[in-house]
């Protein structure tokens, strides 16, 4: 199979994507206007376009068709329903698979009422879409009619790769999330929960890993509580150290207010840890609530305080609910079987 990927190569997920087509024998073609940033399989043809984004998105167009004209692949595979979908639209390759992320159809069409019509004029553009949660398979359907069901493929995680590895320190309660300082990820609220919890346990430590927009912010927040030499800002780390730190961790905490999905979370219970989550968009869905984790309202401190306590004051619990969880991701979430969704959704579509 002869597959094309427009997509931005510096994200870690096209690249899981491109390199698991790649090693399964495909030929895969990624043109992109986001050069790849991590290690892309060797039999992968990396395809810069020329002009940048955003005006790329559009002045694309003629140099992709041409490109595609060349090796016509037997399926183009674009990522994002907002810029890069909106240049395979205008491309007009078929057939056409369009992967929704989350801001595509979250944050975009909010933006203007131009927008909205953009978003609905690239989703009806595709010939299948595909989304990683339910929650994101619904919240596209408000823009788009489709002819056939939107395809939910969840974003797994390599279980060999994620697994739990003796690397914490038992003098230590290790609280930690790894995800871009940003608002709707809610890293000031798990802050601010420490805050309340290091006066309680002297002995816990806050890892925060993956740097971003709020970093410098809440560094000073951490400052003015008293709690930065308990705080560690590790800013990013590549995707092939995160098992490590990971392991770290006694508690994993995702207090997001908007989530499309939560691979993070994913990663996390893989590497059996307990998890507390916000009751937001896909992170219910990665979650069995008081088994593997525990669900929290979104926004409220009190409430991830509590959890927090529940969890460091029962070491028993949490072992129990991280041993539930990486067997949940096995049965659920392992790459293997995710990519064997998308690959078998690749070979309908050429059928079709």
């Amino acid at each position: 199979m002869k597959v094309a990927v427009l997509a931005p190569g510096n994200s870690i997920h096209t690249v899981k994507w491109v390199n698991a087509m790649a090693q399964r024998g495909h030929e895969v073609h990624l043109a992109t206007m986001h050069k790849a940033l991590e290690a892309l399989h060797e039999n992968i043809v990396e395809h810069p376009l020329l002009f940048p984004s955003p005006i790329g998105y559009y002045m694309n167009v003629f140099s992709l068709r041409k490109l595609l004209d060349k090796f016509v692949p037997d399926l183009l595979h674009a990522h994002y329903a907002s810029g890069y979908g909106t240049l395979a639209r205008l491309c007009g390759y078929k057939p056409l698979l369009l992967s929704v992320w989350g801001s595509d159809v979250y944050d975009f069409p909010e933006e203007s009422r131009l927008k909205e019509k953009i978003l609905e004029k690239n989703l009806a553009g595709a010939d299948r879409i595909s989304s990683t949660s339910h929650c994101m398979k619904m919240q596209t359907e408000k823009y788009v009619e489709t002819k056939s069901p939107i395809e939910v493929i969840p974003f797994g995680v390599d279980t060999e790769v994620f697994y739990p590895q003796p690397n914490r320190d038992a003098e230590q309660i290790t609280i930690g999330m790894v995800k871009k300082m940003a608002p709707h990820y809610g890293p000031k609220y798990l802050l601010e929960a420490f805050w309340a919890i290091n006066k309680k346990y002297p002995n816990s430590r806050l890892i925060l890993i993956g740097g971003g927009p709020q970093e410098r912010e809440l560094k000073r927040l951490a400052r003015d509580y008293g709690i930065a030499e308990s705080c560690n800002f590790v800013g990013p780390v590549p995707h092939g150290e995160v098992p490590r730190w990971l392991n770290k961790f006694d508690i994993y905490c995702a207090p997001s207010t908007l989530e499309s999905f939560g691979v993070s979370v994913v990663e996390a219970s893989a590497c059996g840890l307990p998890v507390i989550v916000s009751r937001v968009g896909g992170l219910p869905e990665v979650v069995q609530e008081g088994k593997t984790g525990l669900i929290i309202p979104p926004r409220d401190v009190h409430s991830l305080v509590q959890a927090l306590e529940t969890l460091i004051s029962d070491q028993e619990l949490r072992l129990k609910m991280g041993a539930a969880g990486r067997i949940y991701v096995q049965q659920r979430y392992d790459w293997k079987f995710c990519v064997d969704k998308m690959e078998q959704l690749y070979y309908r579509m050429i059928d079709e």
